[in-house]
């Protein structure tokens, strides 16, 4: 008799390790725990050289492939086994083989290789990507809940309770592929900044990221001076989940679909600054969101608008059970 594979009640949430690529996989297994109460585990995988340059579906054995430094990946397999980012889906491959289909596999993004390698792939609808298997989203799967925001404003309120109302929470971001943070062009969106503080004789809330960079940072603080304004100086922890919780009014730098679908999940009027080209997928997602009335271009100038929360985690989460439901039913009946 042919030995079934082991499986826990758990709920993987592996990527290589990326901040990004991490935030959206650990998203999507916390919004399926919380129906689910099963544990979620994150870990953090990476293929040797040259493994990784292949298309994923084209590794053999890719589990005897990964680095020493990886994340034990062996059995027991979880039920549910969440990745993100091309280079994750050769090991979710893998354990959907040696689970014999017991794991349920899910793909975050355009794994681009075929999504029948997959139980159900979620990518953003900008990627264009369609099967039987595919959910597309409006924009990226985050790990932003209304519990960890009313959690953030409680312990960052006090950090920016001086500065006179209406807040303007402002998320920076940096150069991409495509787009090209400058000093001056730091200077000029603080310039727009100043203007919408000083028109509406609020606060700026403002926390850079790592790919802002010191002297771009230093180039938009020096535009915001004479007006009231909190910077994170990247000294303890950072404000973000704050920020979104606290602010009337969200200005987001357009380089990160991340950021601004997280921003965009708060219901709150939110701007995007244009600073460079957009790559393709990039503009298709930008111009969905205007068109859907969710975001406007920042011009220095604030409004107030309503727009439906946009908020695709637990859309996805629902659909990963209902499939699984399916699946067993289908099991049952063959069975039967």
């Amino acid at each position: 008799m042919q030995q079934i594979p082991e499986t826990s009640n758990e709920i993987w949430a592996m990527t290589t390790g990326e901040a990004g690529m991490a935030n959206q996989a650990r998203g999507l297994a916390e919004a399926v725990a919380e129906r689910t109460g099963w544990p979620v585990v994150q870990k953090t995988i990476s293929l040797r050289p040259p493994w990784q340059i292949l298309p994923m579906h084209w590794v053999p054995r890719p589990l005897a492939k990964l680095t020493p430094d990886s994340d034990p990946v062996e059995p027991p397999w979880p039920r549910i086994l969440i990745t993100c980012g091309r280079r994750s889906a050769a090991a979710s491959i893998a354990i959907r083989k040696a689970s014999r289909g017991r794991c349920f596999t899910v793909h975050v993004q355009d794994p681009l290789i075929p999504p029948h390698y997959f139980d159900l792939v979620a990518p953003p609808r900008h990627d264009r990507l369609t099967g039987a298997n595919v959910l597309p989203t409006r924009g990226a799967i985050h790990h932003v809940t209304s519990a960890k925001l009313a959690e953030a404003a409680n312990r960052f309120r006090s950090r920016f309770e001086h500065l006179p109302r209406p807040w303007i929470g402002v998320l920076l971001g940096g150069s991409n592929r495509t787009m090209t943070l400058t000093p001056d062009k730091a200077c000029a969106i603080g310039e727009q900044l100043a203007r919408a503080a000083r028109e509406s004789g609020g606060g700026l809330m403002i926390t850079p990221s790592r790919r802002t960079g010191e002297e771009n940072t230093r180039a938009l603080a020096k535009a915001v001076a004479d007006v009231p304004h909190v910077i994170w100086d990247r000294q303890g922890a950072n404000p973000y989940f704050g920020i979104l919780a606290l602010a009337n009014h969200v200005v987001v730098t357009g380089d990160s679909a991340s950021m601004v679908s997280e921003a965009a999940s708060t219901g709150k009027p939110l701007y995007v600054i244009d600073f460079g080209r957009y790559s393709k997928r990039l503009e298709r997602f930008h111009s969905a969101l205007r068109d859907e009335g969710v975001t406007r271009r920042f011009d220095g100038h604030l409004e107030h608008w309503e727009y439906q929360p946009v908020n695709d985690t637990g859309m996805v989460a629902g659909a990963i059970l209902e499939r699984m439901r399916d699946a067993r039913n289908d099991t049952g009946r063959r069975s039967g």
